[in-house]
């Protein structure tokens, strides 16, 4: 569940802007989500809100091309929320968000149907973007957890942080721990996670220029969400790196089961997009657990892959595949 978002970037400097000055693409943390996993065979139900009108009809065919359930879509409102990405790899680059009162963010406890929408449904994934809207949405935010949870359905949070946002009055540390003690799956990094739920950050980590001070800190901060939040099983940060030749270094962590694992590295010379790519890792965690969970480093090294894959891909969604994302994943 989240808010299904339209994104416009300047075209590339190669000829397409004389005619095309913009590209459109279908967004949204979780639709990245979920059209990545319908693109690996997982059965996928999306549930956001819509405007009733001709466009958003366009967009749900989309959506179901891409084998991506979408009954649960509720129409009200009136308008779909918009972004606009800079074009560029740089991670800094700009971004303006235009979703006020958009259809999603207008939504309200008691507007959607739970036990109707969790008919027959295992695993529920959202992102600490929804709560940031406003705190209406971070209300429904709640209400879906609570009925999940009743359901004994796995539940499995993305903590991206998003300074724009956040703008109601609401530290995001008053907010998602109320959330996040619902969750059984936690991704995120660890500075993401200091800022949402207080765990605790060394402010010179960037200082000691080691791998293993990241990935040390990395532990400790899953160590720390456990402790915090009993339910949680399963704790992955990301790392992404950009160094002064333009060359990027992708890796990432997991604690499960007690045990800490380190993926591969992956390294080249610039991205395409870097859009969408953390969705994309959550995407081929969540595939992991549910298809190898019994292999953590296999499913690491997947996530891994596909999220640095990813990177080369523009727009906001993954086209790759199962069998393309396990190959690059033997590194």
């Amino acid at each position: 569940m989240g808010e299904l978002l339209l994104r416009l970037s300047p075209s590339p400097k190669d000829g397409r802007a004389d005619k095309n000055p913009m590209l459109l693409f279908v967004g949204g943390a979780e639709a990245n989500v979920a059209t990545a996993l319908a693109g690996w065979n997982i059965p996928v139900t999306y549930c956001t809100v819509l405007p009733d009108n001709f466009m958003s009809q366009y967009v749900i065919q989309y959506l179901q091309r891409k084998k991506i359930d979408t009954s649960p879509i509720l129409f009200s409102g009136n308008r779909i929320g918009l972004y606009y990405l800079e074009t560029g790899a740089d991670i800094k680059g700009g971004v303006v968000y235009d979703r006020d009162r958009s259809s999603f963010s207008e939504l309200k406890r008691g507007m959607i149907n739970w036990d109707q929408i969790f008919e027959g449904i295992s695993w529920f994934h959202f992102t600490a973007i929804s709560p940031a809207i406003n705190e209406s949405v971070a209300d429904v935010c709640l209400e879906a957890l609570e009925a999940a949870s009743k359901r004994n359905i796995t539940i499995s949070v993305d903590l991206n942080y998003r300074s724009k946002l956040w703008k109601y009055g609401k530290q995001p540390f008053e907010v998602m721990p109320q959330l996040v003690q619902y969750c059984d799956v936690i991704m995120g990094n660890i500075w993401s996670a200091n800022t949402l739920l207080g765990t605790v950050i060394d402010e010179q980590i960037h200082d000691k220029k080691t791998k293993k001070a990241y990935t040390d800190h990395a532990e400790a901060t899953s160590r720390e969400i456990m402790q915090k939040f009993p339910k949680c099983k399963v704790v992955a940060n990301t790392f992404r790196f950009d160094s002064a030749n333009d060359h990027i270094f992708y890796y990432t962590t997991l604690l499960i089961n007690g045990k800490a694992y380190i993926s591969n590295e992956f390294t080249c010379a610039g991205v395409v997009d870097r859009s969408g790519s953390g969705d994309c890792f959550m995407a081929g965690l969540i595939y992991g657990l549910l298809t190898n969970p019994d292999q953590p480093q296999e499913l690491l090294n997947y996530a891994t892959a596909a999220a640095f894959g990813k990177l080369q891909e523009q727009g906001d969604a993954t086209d790759q595949d199962v069998l393309t994302v396990e190959e690059e994943s033997k590194g």
